[in-house]
């Protein structure tokens, strides 16, 4: 129910120095007095809306549970467009689940998770996408990530959806009226005119759609593992990367049998790097497993770091494994290129495994690895990295929904070459409009709805 009063903790678990406790609902105010006394004895209700009262959290005794500061936003001028009060406590987790309680107790409901956001969407303070968004903020793994959702949460993302339905409207619009008044004299579309508009939409979700693997790998993170027969260097490359001795490092085959995974902030694009099991045949069941783990990582893996052992050359089973991948998804690392012999040279090297890209490291005295750096940036990012420019597009959902969107707009292009009858075009119109919509919300099924706002987390 959308009148009701609900609350929640929404700040982290965990012992901090403040937590907060959310009430959002036409009874907020009347709920919060039940269990907060300020220190002038004055209600809630009398207080301006963004003003914070000094007071005490009490129980039903009038017992004094904890000091607390009362923030209050009335509707619809808050987060949910409704009366909210937030009660700023000690962020122990007796303290702040014992506060829940006696607001629960007070008339409150418990919050399910992503509700908070829910009634902002539903009381039209913020579209879907926007809402999607300020997980992405909670979630974000560097500034760069971030940021990206700060643009779509001010309505980046939204205002070009927005723009796209206006102009299928518009076209729309020239085509009912086609239909509906055949012999009135207006002024009608032509064939050209309209296959030029519709194809001009088409194009500019297709450049959106571009943005995608970029988006995504901001959002998720550049899942990037390190391969390759034991003691090449695999670990003490890791170690390097992270500048903290994370893996076990020791000259005997097989000591690390499991994935190891860590998080890598490459100039803002977050990588999660992965050590596995060095590749060769054994007996021991342990590191059996550990190889089928490292299988699966490979096959997930957006980027494979093949890490050969510079002294010892490349052997037909390097070259066999390389060569199943294509070159986007692979980079070699030439490792203990400060061990390099004359006739392992560079040139021979690169010809040995051309056209894949070779990079000539060190992780002992760490050479190459700002290098390296660049060319993941390079690949992944083509046209450098900067967000101040455009929108990236980084929800799957947001991806599905434009892939229907433009399909309908080029059927409704073929049917424009076709000549066909003007009621065909605009039901592929309809469609791509409608597709668009699901973006924002405005055509989305509510249960579809409360799905993806039961994805957020408690207190959101």
């Amino acid at each position: 129910m959308i009148n009701d009063t609900i609350a929640a903790i929404t700040t982290a678990m965990g012992a901090a120095s403040v937590g907060i406790i959310r009430i959002s609902g036409s009874e907020a105010s009347e709920i919060a007095d039940k269990v907060f006394r300020s220190k002038k004895g004055r209600s809630l209700k009398e207080k301006k809306t963004y003003t914070i009262t000094y007071g005490h959290v009490v129980d039903e005794e009038g017992k004094v549970v904890d000091e607390a500061l009362a923030l209050v936003m009335w509707g619809p001028h808050s987060f949910t467009g409704e009366n909210v009060v937030e009660l700023q406590c000690h962020g122990g987790m007796v303290i702040l689940r014992k506060v829940l309680e006696l607001v629960i107790r007070a008339g409150a409901r418990l919050a399910e998770p992503g509700e908070f956001s829910k009634r902002a969407f539903l009381n039209g303070r913020l579209d879907l996408s926007q809402a999607e968004a300020i997980m992405d903020m909670i979630n974000a793994m560097t500034e760069e990530g971030a940021q990206a959702a700060v643009s779509n949460l001010q309505g980046g993302l939204s205002n070009i959806i927005k723009e796209y339905r206006k102009q299928i409207l518009e076209i729309m619009a020239y085509l009912e009226a086609d239909i509906d008044f055949p012999e009135e004299d207006f002024t009608r579309l032509t064939p050209g005119e309209l296959g030029l508009r519709i194809s001009q939409i088409a194009d500019g979700i297709h450049d959106l759609l571009q943005t995608f693997r970029s988006g995504r790998i901001l959002r998720e993170g550049l899942k990037t593992v390190l391969i390759g027969k034991p003691n090449v260097g695999k670990s003490s490359l890791l170690n390097a990367l992270l500048k903290v001795k994370r893996a076990i490092v020791t000259d005997i085959p097989g000591t690390t049998r499991d994935v190891i995974e860590e998080y890598y902030n490459l100039g803002g694009i977050p990588l999660v790097l992965m050590d596995t099991a060095g590749i060769r045949e054994t007996e021991d069941i342990v590191e059996k497993i550990g190889m089928e783990k490292t299988r699966e990582a490979v096959e997930e893996a957006d980027l494979i770091l093949y890490v050969l052992d510079i002294v010892h050359g490349i052997t037909e089973d390097d070259e066999a494994f390389i060569r199943r991948y294509p070159n986007d998804k692979i980079i070699i690392l030439a490792n203990k290129i400060d061990l390099l012999k004359e006739e392992f040279s560079e040139e021979k090297i690169r010809e040995r495994v051309a056209p894949y890209r070779v990079h000539f490291v060190s992780a002992k005295e760490e050479i190459g690895l700002k290098e390296l750096e660049e060319e993941i940036k390079g690949v992944f990012f083509e046209n450098g990295f900067n967000l101040s420019d455009k929108i990236l597009l980084n929800n799957v959902r947001h991806k599905e929904a434009l892939e229907r969107a433009k399909r309908a707009l080029e059927s409704a292009h073929r049917g424009v070459e076709d000549n066909l009858p003007s009621d065909f075009i605009s039901i592929d119109l309809r469609s791509s409009w409608e597709h668009l919509g699901e973006i924002t919300g405005e055509t989305l099924e509510e249960d579809i709805i409360d799905q993806i706002f039961s994805q957020f987390c408690l207190g959101k």
